[in-house]
């Protein structure tokens, strides 16, 4: 579905919800933004305080996070993470309105003892997966949005690697080489029980020089603004040389082009070519 103000206010009113759950959504539709960097953020992304929500709703703080639960569980799929600090504002967004749905039985294939807890914290699921790229999650970009993410999905007990693993192992099973980000999230909201003991993950061993110095340069581009440090990037050195960094950073690391561009912003920011 494309994302605008008439296609999610279209999917509100369309979506059973309480009385109070509809107002809450219209209010959060109203503080979106619909340019890249408009007030800080990304396009189709709102900013609160709870406390701000809660006043706009007249409730109490109790009441609005049973409301946010309403929306979180609906059609609507509202997502809300909070990137920078205790004090900072919430971040939205309506997940199921511009992330297309996984494949229908995009399910795990492993154990699970219990059903998912309450609604949390939730994390914003962006770009592209590489398959065979990163077999050790920690090392990847993905490893703290799983732990993040799961804490509100049927997976919640089960390690981060395993989760890791299930998913690599079900889209190589399928010839899948890359698939959208969202569909990690997608499998992880499909968790099922399979009978089958769930495996160990293997011990995570010291990184190299060369990891270590790519994993402290990704860790200064987060995941979730890479596509406006990549533009932002190009506009500064040009897109040809901006290619060739990817290229060199790839061949130094023997990273994804992914990665190699993370790394790549993370260079960039560290020399103050690009903010942060």
């Amino acid at each position: 579905m494309e994302l605008t103000t008439g296609a999610i206010l279209r999917r509100i009113t369309e979506t059973s919800l309480s009385v109070s759950a509809h107002k809450l959504a219209t209010i959060i539709l109203d503080g979106i933004a619909w340019k890249d960097g408009y007030s800080g953020l990304e396009r189709g992304t709102a900013a609160f305080t709870l406390a701000t929500l809660a006043d706009k709703m007249s409730v109490s703080r109790q009441h609005l996070s049973l409301l946010l639960a309403e929306l979180a569980s609906s059609a609507l799929g509202l997502l809300r993470w909070k990137p920078h600090g205790k004090f900072a504002p919430w971040l939205f967004r309506f997940g199921a309105v511009d992330n297309p749905a996984p494949e229908p039985d995009l399910v795990s294939a492993t154990d699970d003892t219990s059903l998912s807890r309450d609604s949390k914290n939730k994390m914003m699921f962006a770009g592209k997966i590489e398959i065979g790229a990163g077999s050790n999650v920690h090392r990847t970009p993905w490893g703290d949005l799983i732990k993040a993410a799961k804490t509100a999905l049927p997976c919640w007990n089960v390690d981060t690697q395993v989760i890791w693993d299930a998913f690599r192992a079900f889209n190589r099973a399928r010839g899948n080489e890359q698939v959208p980000a969202g569909y990690l999230l997608g499998f992880m909201r499909k968790w099922r029980s399979s009978g089958t003991t769930l495996p160990r993950p293997e011990p995570e061993r010291a990184l190299g020089p060369k990891e270590q110095e790519a994993a402290d340069l990704i860790r200064l581009a987060p995941v979730k603004n890479w596509r406006f440090h990549e533009r932002d990037l190009e506009r500064r050195i040009g897109r040809e040389a901006y290619a060739a960094r990817i290229s060199a950073m790839q061949d130094r690391f023997g990273a994804s082009r992914f990665s190699a561009a993370l790394a790549v912003h993370g260079q960039a920011v560290r020399a103050g070519e690009i903010s942060r």
